[in-house]
């Protein structure tokens, strides 16, 4: 079992990524793997709506870290996606990162677990981890819960480290995740599949 946890903050060792340790740390202590992959400072291109991932070419258009992300992503069982927020959102490079992402993987982010972790100074946070959680489920993705809201509070790794209840939340959040693993490894052994899925039928609001 493996989780890969993004950190979708331009510094690659600040307040998101003091949340996102708490959590891989956690999972190291329940027996689950962790990786850390920090996007960087770079830009990362949003989707061009080119429609390639959809055809013969395999991944994005874009090679960039994404492809990289994708020729990897069967290795991982969940996914965190971290943030910091910015006006009451995710920042751009992890959104830019998951609409590309979640469009070319092909479907095989079902069954997954998903995870959102945000990370502010003081408010928008609820609002930039209800963002986060809608790549998972549109995917197919159990969402693992904790005590509470997946953030953290502070302007630095050090203050982050004195929000006692944020940081709680990242453990019991680990936990969780950990568990549900661990259950869903147990289901597999014990032959319970996954549902089978409908043919997808698509539809929009217009009227004749």
């Amino acid at each position: 079992m493996k989780v890969l946890l993004v950190n979708g903050s331009p510094h690659e060792k600040g307040c998101t990524y003091t949340a996102l340790k708490e959590v891989a740390d956690t999972l190291g202590e329940e027996g689950v793997d962790s990786e850390i992959l920090w996007i960087g400072k770079g830009d990362v291109p949003g989707c061009r709506a080119c429609g390639s991932c959809k055809g013969s070419l395999r991944g994005c258009s874009i090679d960039d870290i994404v492809n990289r992300t994708l020729e990897r992503i069967g290795e991982f069982d969940a996914v965190v996606l971290g943030s910091p927020v910015y006006y009451a959102g995710p920042s751009g490079q992890i959104c830019a990162f998951s609409d590309r992402l979640f469009y070319a993987s092909g479907g095989c982010m079902a069954g997954k677990l998903g995870a959102a972790v945000v990370s502010c100074r003081r408010g928008g946070a609820s609002a930039a981890f209800d963002r986060l959680n809608k790549y998972f489920t549109i995917s197919g993705m159990p969402v693992v819960p904790s005590q509470y809201w997946n953030q953290v509070h502070g302007n630095t790794p050090e203050e982050v480290i004195r929000d006692e209840e944020g940081m709680q939340t990242m453990r019991t959040l680990a936990r969780n995740m950990a568990w549900m693993l661990k259950c869903i490894q147990a289901g597999r052994e014990a032959g319970i599949r996954m549902p089978e899925p409908e043919p997808w039928i698509r539809t929009n609001f217009i009227r004749d």
